[in-house]
């Protein structure tokens, strides 16, 4: 409610500090395709993070993932990554896409009815089928990408789906018709869907240990934490998160939980 989900903080730096520092080195360039509270982000990133050039495009109506990559379409030279903005994937892993003109980074799942599931043969993608009602695999799509311009023409021949959206797999789809698309296995992509993945997440990054942020007190029990900046504690924190200029009591147990900011 407060903020663009990109921004919510794991380990002390925002989801879009994680992708960005991970593709430093890699690309030259992020074009960040905006909408909801789109100036929180540009205000913190403004127009250069490290050695990336960051440009922004508005995507003024929610038309689905397909037409936000579109809009991406005057900027694009050659060849480019697509990521989403709210999952965190490792530098390894987007290496390892980018060995291959096109490919699909590929993950796998207990529910995959949640999610867009791959069907590969011999690592190449055969089929994509979004959220299917009987189990057609449990290899699933994390939403990151390598490619060149050739998914563009395919973007401009789909239509809308059931849920009124232009949807990228569909272009992905047609184009794999053509050209063949790599399926690269993730070992550490880390997708936030829910509030609880945050805490996933953030155990994982901090590797088990405490992440403090700046000028934050400590006079009680920190344990596989993380505390934003100028918190005060007091109190007994473990497996949580507690986000930046909060306050957390004597006598008062936070656990398995995420505090949000101001509190």
């Amino acid at each position: 409610l407060t903020r663009p989900k990109p921004l919510l903080k794991v380990a002390n730096k925002t989801i879009l500090e994680h992708n960005l520092d991970n593709l430093n080195g890699i690309v030259d360039e992020a074009i960040i395709v905006v909408g909801y509270k789109k100036n929180m982000i540009k205000k913190q990133f403004k127009n250069k993070y490290k050695n990336i050039k960051i440009r922004y495009i508005i995507q003024e109506q929610q038309l689905g993932t397909g037409h936000a990559t579109l809009l991406a379409e005057p900027y694009i030279k050659d060849r480019f990554i697509l990521m989403a903005g709210d999952d965190i994937y490792s530098k390894e892993e987007i290496k390892n896409c980018t060995k291959y003109r096109y490919s699909i980074l590929t993950s796998t799942a207990k529910n995959p009815e949640n999610f867009g599931v791959i069907v590969e043969k011999n690592n190449i993608l055969a089929d994509f089928v979004e959220k299917p009602k009987k189990f057609v695999s449990n290899i699933i799509n994390t939403s990151f990408y390598a490619f060149d311009k050739k998914i563009f023409h395919y973007l401009k021949k789909i239509g809308k789906s059931e849920r009124n959206e232009y949807e990228l797999p569909d272009a992905i789809k047609l184009l794999s018709k053509n050209v063949e698309i790599h399926c690269v296995k993730a070992k550490q992509w880390l997708p936030i869907g829910y509030s609880w993945d945050l805490l996933k997440a953030d155990k994982i990054l901090r590797r088990n240990k405490n992440s403090i942020g700046k000028n934050s007190e400590i006079n009680g029990k920190v344990i596989s934490s993380s505390i934003g900046n100028n918190c005060i504690i007091n109190g007994i924190i473990k497996n949580s998160i507690i986000m930046d200029n909060s306050i957390i009591d004597k006598d008062s147990i936070v656990q398995d939980s995420v505090i949000g900011e101001n509190v």
